[in-house]
């Protein structure tokens, strides 16, 4: 039932007939022009997306209905009106479609953020970046941050290019503080393995962050258990130990990845954990030292898995067995002394 201005929606529904979708349908005045396009822009930025001209939708979510409500409000003190209903679609295509456009809609806000941070850490790539280019670098990441954050809360159906960007985004985090980092030629001391400790590291587990919660289980600390924070401002219980965070007990060191560095300073010399060790170093770091064949389809592998699987704990458990069959795959491959070429072409 459509409602005109800012009155509430009434969200009552028959069982098993809950809409989901509610719609905005606005009448702008034409002049001033300034009109539209400020309230063009407020769709915009709250993640709306159009169907049928001037129809615009949003999930049937409190936060979400209310947010129209107070545009209706502000669209009515400049001289408009607006129509605001709940909306089901008898046709699922027509669910499909709009669903479709909002994850359309993400993964090109997510793509211009990847682009963004692709160009930014190609200007890191030195081995020591002038001062003034490391301020440049961090006032962008800054700013890039603020939006790809404002692009997840508006992402209201977890479109697949979060994680790419997420991840290129921590990338460049990990380059900003790389001066202050052990030279990549410093070997690591190797370390008692700890038994039954809580293993922390950040939220939106990735491929090094997968990769090492799987070689701690697997061959370090098989009674481990993992606790996900946010990436900043935690402060560490006592006995716990952090991996591929900031200040972590153990994170990248040099040029090594998180996964490599668990590996040498928990003396695991495994040939086989090594290969594996160089998939992720070339994932993580993104510099193509070692170019395994394997590369590309584990890449492909955790992806998948990161887009089924939002819970850190269920990307872990899901990835497992993959790890575990390159893990029994290079075991052969070493026994019959073929460590496997580079990728081609």
């Amino acid at each position: 039932m459509a409602r005109k201005g800012p009155s509430h929606v009434d969200r009552r529904a028959s069982p098993g007939t809950a809409a989901r979708w509610i719609l905005f349908m606005p009448t702008v005045p034409a002049k001033p022009a300034s009109v539209r396009v400020r309230i063009w822009r407020r769709l915009q930025a709250m993640g709306a997306v159009t169907i049928r001209g001037a129809v615009y939708v949003l999930p049937n979510r409190e936060e979400c209905v209310e947010l129209f409500e107070w545009l209706a409000q502000e669209l009515t003190t400049l001289g408009g009106q607006t129509s605001l209903c709940e909306g089901r679609f008898i046709d699922e295509a027509s669910d499909d479609d709009i669903e479709r456009r909002f994850i359309d809609a993400r993964n090109a806000d997510y793509e211009e953020v990847a682009t963004a941070a692709k160009a930014l850490a190609t200007k890191l790539k030195a081995k020591r970046v002038p001062a003034e280019r490391l301020r440049a670098a961090t006032e962008g990441h800054t700013k890039l941050a603020k939006r790809l954050a404002e692009i997840v809360a508006i992402d209201f159906l977890d479109a697949p290019g979060r994680v790419p960007a997420e991840t290129l985004m921590s990338a460049i985090e990990r380059a900003l503080s790389r001066d202050s980092r052990p030279s990549a030629a410093a070997k690591l001391d190797v370390v008692p393995r700890p038994t039954g400790a809580t293993w922390v590291t950040r939220t939106g587990v990735h491929v090094d962050r997968i990769a090492s919660a799987w070689l701690i289980r697997r061959f370090i600390d098989p009674q481990a258990r993992f606790k996900f924070v946010p990436a900043k401002g935690y402060v560490p219980e006592p006995g716990e130990l952090r991996f591929d965070m900031f200040d972590a007990e153990f994170t990248h060191v040099g040029d090594r990845c998180t996964f490599e560095v668990l590996a040498e300073r928990m003396g695991l010399d495994d040939p086989a954990l090594i290969a594996i060790g160089e998939i992720i170093h070339d994932l993580d770091l993104r510099d193509d030292k070692f170019g395994r064949d394997e590369t590309a389809g584990f890449h492909s592998a955790i992806d998948g898995i990161c887009t089924v699987a939002r819970d850190d704990s269920q990307r872990i458990a899901a990835a497992a067995p993959m790890l575990d069959g390159f893990h029994s795959h290079f075991g052969m491959r070493a026994r019959r002394g073929d460590r496997g070429s580079k990728a081609r072409g």
